[in-house]
């Protein structure tokens, strides 16, 4: 029997995609949360320098990490069966994924910006043009689909991406920001009440972001 263990920062940020899947399948893992002030203690052990990484011990003791976010949501998606159901589909689930994962870097993108000024000409460029630009893209997507989902077969770890970068990054805005796309308003709302996201939700440690 395989044992995970997460690690990453004391917040949902990078991981909580990753802690979304293993909820979702109802698979049990370690998360493991630290500290800024703890990073160089954690860091030496990481396979790429970074977080988030997974690492897997097997019952005779072999140990496999991974990192990156994207590799390792698309290795436990396959596990768990959160992707498409045949290479075709599969290939186009990741398409959505890398969409979204564009995305959420272009919201995260300002709150590094040091200088004022530029800060906001930037956060106003990101809330007037590129996130009603991809939210367009990702609405007409769903809307081909009659399950409500970003893939015809069904739920699936994009769906799941969409959900926390929503609910993660723009929270205070939901509101205004989906009431032009009513097909990413219910997706979110179907995940939001799934049962097993649901209660993740409730018990995770309450962080910023």
């Amino acid at each position: 029997m395989v044992k995970y263990k997460l690690y990453y920062f004391n917040v949902k940020g990078r991981a909580e995609l990753i802690r979304l899947i293993f909820a979702l399948s109802g698979q049990d893992f370690e998360d493991v949360r630290f500290q800024m002030d703890q990073w160089s203690e954690y860091k030496k052990n990481t396979p790429l320098g970074q977080v988030p990484y997974l690492e897997m011990v097997e019952d005779n003791g072999k140990v496999f990490k991974l990192g990156q976010t994207l590799s390792i949501a698309r290795y436990l998606s396959r596990k768990f069966k959160l992707t498409g159901t045949d290479l075709e589909e599969q290939a186009l689930v990741e398409s959505y994924g890398d969409l979204i994962y564009d995305l959420q870097n272009e919201i995260v993108r300002p709150r590094f910006e040091q200088d004022e000024t530029k800060k906001s000409q930037m956060l106003k460029k990101l809330f007037d043009e590129t996130i009603p630009k991809y939210f367009q893209v990702l609405e007409n997507l769903i809307s081909n689909n009659s399950c409500g989902y970003l893939a015809s077969c069904g739920l699936t770890w994009p769906d799941l991406f969409l959900f926390t970068v929503i609910d993660n990054w723009l929270a205070e805005k939901k509101d205004s920001l989906l009431a032009n796309y009513p097909h990413i308003k219910t997706l979110e709302e179907k995940v939001r009440n799934n049962a097993k996201i649901s209660e993740w939700c409730s018990k995770r440690p309450k962080t910023d972001y």
